[in-house]
């Protein structure tokens, strides 16, 4: 069973709880999001496998996740982008945020959210486990997508994706 790192709203550890357990009761516990982008500006999109136990068969970033207890953000991201996308690189932190949004099955998302961005060019080898498909979109577009087809997408990708923060990134 895979538990997650339960923190307060100063991402300080409190202790860990099942991974499940954590989303059916809501409770706040650390994250990530790994953002992409291509030398045009695009980001690289996946959509998640229908067989992912909350939010299949909708678009979101790059790659997500949670690190495991005692494990560095750093080698949480590098390993869930390789295990997801096949991509071998080292994201760098970007933004932080916490969100809170009910989820299909009944689930809940409660996540101090580290988002991390990189810069790739390649085509990804997804984990079909993971990931149903994947593109790189420009952000003009995407946004114009989530506005008019908001069911398309993640809670936490419309989010990330409306930050200030955002816009504040170095996008190539």
């Amino acid at each position: 069973m895979e538990h997650v790192i339960l923190v307060d709203e100063h991402d300080r550890a409190l202790g860990t709880m099942e991974k499940m357990e954590a989303h059916r009761k809501g409770i706040l516990h650390r994250a990530f999001s790994i953002l992409l982008f291509n030398s045009k500006g695009e980001m690289l999109l996946q959509k998640r496998s229908k067989a992912k136990y909350h939010s299949g068969s909708l678009w979101t970033n790059t790659c997500c996740s949670h690190p495991l207890p005692d494990e560095t953000m750093a080698d949480a991201t590098r390993r869930r982008l390789k295990q997801e996308m096949g991509i071998d690189l080292q994201p760098e932190f970007a933004y932080a945020f916490i969100y809170k949004a009910a989820l299909d099955k009944g689930l809940m998302e409660h996540e101090y959210d580290h988002v991390y961005i990189g810069t790739f060019d390649g085509e990804p080898a997804v984990n079909t486990a993971e990931v149903e498909d994947w593109q790189f979109v420009s952000l003009p577009t995407l946004r114009e997508a989530v506005k008019h087809h908001p069911e398309d997408y993640t809670a936490w990708f419309k989010i990330i994706l409306n930050h200030p923060a955002l816009n504040e990134i170095a996008v190539p």
